[in-house]
């Protein structure tokens, strides 16, 4: 099925390498070994991709020869004239490139020194995941080796993991970049394998061997499981199905003996059986690179007739289609000329006309002349490639100007300047809707696809798709990104048709306004003054709330110290609802392996640690020599006892997870760890949870649950002695478990994201894991209360589960943590950091749009700018903010500080002293601000406040626009909806005197406010 593709926001980044042709190139061997055959980087053009900018225009003199003026087959000499237009338009399309990745064992000139080299040949920023497993070590297959094995720059991933990046060595030739890691080791050591796997950080990628690890094994008795790499022997010598031949024929010359004696003898073998030999491996590796092209299209007079020639020139390989048309006014409605038309010309439905461009001499790009009348005002165009895929400006068909009055300078200057879209008037929407129902019809006889000629039936179509979970995967992310994106522009319009009946609005005045994508709410008049009333969330669509939420994150990472949480929480809950906060996000509400819950084991169990310790002593475990002994009175213990425990409970939470399962204490009522040791198994209470909720419902703020999905800690270990097996009312097997996750034998299927290599992570491509999910979420938000969700650890999983998911729950509000490392380069921040959005977009995408995601993105570049006084980070090379809020801003949810980066674990603490810029920028910003509990809390309440009052007044909210108005090394400033001007930093900005006057209303440290008059 083809495409028109539009791009923003969903596909915008990618490394740039130019390919003039689609001709194969030749890789040079790689790692300076030998390889087995030449190996070679091809493109593959099933999947592309394009992201396309405008270039510059010029008004000058040029000569040049035309062929095939107004269709004759004569060349026609065309004399020096004045270009009346030239502009040219810069094409970025995404193709997937086959390289290679190469291991390779050397030995070193003792022969106890060996070096491992892991490497490959396609440009991207690699690094190597990787640990050792050790002679005799049966509990884990991965462990962190040596200091003096790894190499420079490794960093420590917990204590199961090294990551090292490959360091970029010089052009090789033909111009492609080779990346390279070395590893050191003594084969003497007690090392017996080294497992690693490689990722991409730009595109967050993992590349195994066969779906798992690679191993390199170090000694001989270590059993191929499939992902050994190394010598081979036998009929291994062979690739494909010839290399399990081995297997087959050749049998080990010992006596059989069970399993059991297999891996004690295997535990207990500390030297390898045969001397270790070098070897050289390659593995095909594909990614998704950006290909930059562009196209030039210039308009002069014709000397010999009143027409205009429309001469257009790209380097676009292969086969190229031009559909193109006139227009006679700005509405731009597309029209057929009259004839002569260009060789290979034919009429498209009516619509429009379709030519074959035709090659450039020398066979790199196409070209192609046209003849027009004067009385035009404009030349319409698509291009169409080989594999049916369309290319538009900016969602929008290419437009070039033809009378003198559409290509004034300053239209012309203004245009290339800012780089945005020609606006849509609902004629030329029309006309362009009509066009590409055409385009599609073609596409449908083409590829023998069957789907609608209509846009909104094929949003409708793509609905039912959706819901029945049949085709989703399988549309192309063209289709997906366009038919999401017209859903965004339209905003409540669209969301009607996309997911069915037409809401009640409230009021009359209440109105889609398709330009901001926003919903109006009325305003009414009081004594003295005007209220803006925060009305009726209309619920959209679930997941994506009303767009004026205001989120509070209700704990922070110590609240589980405090025993009566949810108490507390209910006591604020006037206070945080004056403040104007609309959603509140609890903490995890499940028992759990770690105190703050985020190691969830029994789903239903939601006894949690933010309850009441007194209210929930009765009903708590106490381990005795490794068993558990239920329903331990603990009243009969002296009440003067208790209150101790109370007291020493607070400062041993850290110890919680070093008790699970494992700590042996005896069961005398007289001690006190066992007791202490009880306080920590069973936490609260379902009731208090309720209450909570109930409250935050009386002052009309929604709740958010915390749920942990990607992962969950068994209750059992297997035959083997590997905690995979879970109890409780969701008592799964291995089954549950995804098979690539090397330390919890899982039956599964491979992971469809980054594995949490702490706890077991779940297979979600199981129907019965879905089901029960799917359930428990149900149960959440019917029994319990909740509203919608944050949904932890996004990256474990693909985000189309998610959309089961929402689908089944119906949130009315629904956020991912997607949290990845930002692009540094020797240290410091890139000024572009396209990559990191994007991949929070796809995840977004993959959800059917149905739940935002944190903008991390935007949290990264504001510690650099606030930071390092590198304001001007805060501007896209487009001109737009620079994180997930300029591209998709209605999903994006916007923070400062959470409990993982703030509180007391600091994993990415704000500027000290700096949140306040932080919350000046987020809550007059789009997207959907949330603020921490810590900061509501401290002395920047009456702040934060004021600007959330400022907020609601003005009526900003998730899809605003924002205008930048300066973005310098000392200050950034800019406007929102034409209606609050900001700035923060250092610098100096005041809005400039004229027709719009401003106010000034709010103003703090390094940052102030305006409202307009």
């Amino acid at each position: 099925m083809s495409s028109s593709v539009a791009l923003k926001p969903l596909l915008h980044h990618g490394v740039p390498i130019r390919h003039a042709s689609s001709h194969r190139r030749s890789i040079p061997k790689l790692g300076g070994a030998k390889p087995r055959a030449t190996s070679s980087l091809r493109c593959d053009r099933r999947f592309p991709r394009l992201v396309i900018g405008r270039g510059r225009s010029s008004r000058q003199r040029r000569s040049f020869f035309v062929v095939g003026c107004g269709g004759s087959a004569a060349t026609v000499a065309v004399e020096a004239a004045e270009i009346v237009y030239s502009e040219t338009f810069s094409l970025k399309r995404r193709e997937t490139v086959e390289g290679k990745m190469f291991i390779r064992l050397d030995q070193g000139k003792n022969p106890e020194n060996w070096q491992l080299t892991v490497g490959c040949s396609l440009p991207g920023k690699w690094v190597l995941h990787w640990g050792v497993h050790y002679f005799g070590d049966t509990g884990s297959e991965w462990d962190q080796p040596p200091a003096k094995m790894r190499p420079r720059g490794s960093v420590a991933i917990k204590d199961y993991a090294i990551e090292t990046p490959l360091k970029k060595l010089a052009a090789a030739e033909g111009g492609y970049c080779l990346h390279e890691v070395k590893i050191d080791f003594n084969c003497s050591c007690s090392i017996a394998a080294i497992n690693f796997v490689l990722k991409d950080e730009e595109t967050g990628r993992w590349y195994q061997n066969r779906g798992t690890d690679f191993k390199v094994p170090l000694v001989d008795y270590l059993h191929n499981g499939g992902n050994l790499i190394g010598p081979k022997r036998g009929f291994g010598l062979w690739p494909g199905a010839l290399e399990h031949l081995s297997s087959i024929f050749i049998k080990p010359e010992t006596p059989e003996t069970s399993s059991e004696e297999s891996s004690k003898e295997s535990a207990e073998t500390v030297q390898p059986d045969k001397p270790l030999e070098g070897f050289y491996e390659e593995q095909s590796i594909v990614k998704e690179v950006l290909l930059d092209n562009s196209v030039n299209v210039t308009i002069k007079k014709c000397p010999e007739s009143a027409k205009k020639l429309v001469y257009l020139d790209s380097d676009l390989p292969g086969d190229v289609v031009i559909h193109w048309g006139v227009c006679r006014d700005n509405t731009r409605k597309w029209e057929i000329p009259a004839d002569p038309y260009p060789p290979d010309t034919q009429i498209f439905k009516n619509k429009a006309l379709r030519t074959q461009l035709q090659p450039k001499d020398g066979g790199l790009g196409v070209k192609g002349l046209f003849t027009v009348d004067e009385e035009y005002h404009g030349f319409l165009f698509v291009l169409k490639l080989k594999d049916e895929t369309w290319l538009k400006f900016m969602e929008n068909d290419f437009f070039v100007p033809l009378s003198s009055s559409s290509i004034s300078p300053a239209q012309s200057e203004g245009r290339q300047r800012e780089g945005k879209a020609l606006e849509m008037v609902p004629e030329l929407q029309s006309g362009c809707r009509d066009l590409d129902n055409a385009r599609k019809e073609e596409n449908e006889e083409a590829s023998q696809t069957s789907h609608t000629d209509v846009f909104i039936s094929e949003i409708r179509s793509l609905v039912t798709d959706m819901s029945s979970g049949k085709d989703w995967k399988t549309k192309s992310k063209e289709a997906q990104g366009r038919i999401l994106r017209e859903i965004e522009k339209l905003a409540a319009e669209a969301y009607r048709l996309f997911r069915g009946p037409s809401p009640t609005l409230a009021e009359e005045n209440t109105s889609v306004v398709e330009a901001a994508s926003t919903v109006e709410l009325p305003t009414i008049s009081a004594k003295g003054s005007t209220v803006q009333v925060m009305k009726p969330p209309i619920k959209i669509s679930p997941g994506t709330g009303s767009g004026y939420e205001i989120l509070c994150q209700g704990f922070n990472w110590e609240s589980h110290k405090s025993g009566r949480w949810y108490k507390e929480l209910q006591e604020k809950a006037k206070t945080l609802s004056s403040l104007g906060f609309t959603v509140i996000w609890l903490p995890p509400p499940t028992e759990s392996v770690s105190p703050e819950g985020y190691m969830p084991k029994d789903l239903y169990n939601l006894n949690s640690r933010y309850g009441s310790i007194a209210q929930n002593a009765g009903q708590c475990h106490v381990a005795n020599k490794y068993h558990i002994v239920h329903n331990v009175n603990l009243y009969s213990v002296p009440r003067k006892l208790q209150m101790w425990l109370h007291y020493i409970y607070k400062f041993i939470g850290i110890l919680d997870a070093a008790f699970h399962h494992t700590i042996e204490i005896y069961r005398e009522p007289q001690l006190i760890l066992p007791c202490i040791l009880v306080l920590s198994f069973r936490y609260g209470t379902i009731d208090e949870l309720k209450a909570v909720i109930k409250r935050f419902h009386e002052v009309g703020i929604k709740v958010l649950g915390d749920v942990v999905l990607n992962h969950r800690c068994a209750h059992f270990k297997n035959q083997n002695g590997v905690w995979n097996l879970f109890g409780g009312r969701l008592n799964w097997d291995d089954r549950a478990i995804v098979a690539d996750d090397p330390h919890f034998q899982g039956r599964g299927n491979k992971s469809s994201g980054d594995n949490f290599h702490a706890a077991p992570n779940i297979d979600h491509s199981q129907e019965f894991v879905r089901k029960d999910l799917k359930q428990w979420l149900h149960w959440l938000g019917q029994d319990i209360g909740y509203d919608g969700w944050r949904l932890d650890f996004v990256r474990g999983f693909w985000g189309g589960y998610v959309k089961d998911y929402m689908d089944a729950s119906e949130p009315y509000f629904a956020v991912g943590e997607y949290w990845d490392s930002l692009s540094y380069t020797y240290g410091e921040m890139d000024y572009n950091q396209d990559a990191h959005r994007q991949r929070i977009i796809d995840w977004i995408n993959a959800t059917g749009g149905m739940a935002g995601a944190f903008d991390v993105t935007t949290k990264g570049i504001l510690h650099a700018a606030l930071e390092k006084c590198e304001y001007w980070r805060l501007s896209d090379p487009k001109g737009n903010p620079p994180g997930v809020v300029g591209w998709w801003p209605s999903r994006a949810v916007t923070f400062v500080e959470n409990h993982d980066t703030g509180s007391t674990q600091g994993h990415w603490r704000f500027p000290g002293g700096k949140e306040m810029q932080g919350y000046a920028y987020i809550l007059t910003h789009p997207g959907t601000p949330a603020v921490f509990y810590d900061h509501i809390f401290s002395n920047y309440q009456s702040e934060i406040s004021a600007l959330i009052s400022l907020r609601n007044r003005n009526k900003i909210n998730c899809r605003s626009m924002v205008k930048i108005l300066q973005a310098e090394r000392d200050v950034y400033a800019a406007t929102i909806d034409d209606k609050v001007t900001m700035k923060i930093g250092p610098g100096y900005y005041e809005p400039p005197s004229g027709p719009r006057q401003w106010s000034f209303v709010l103003e703090g440290k390094d940052y102030k406010i305006w409202e307009a008059v």
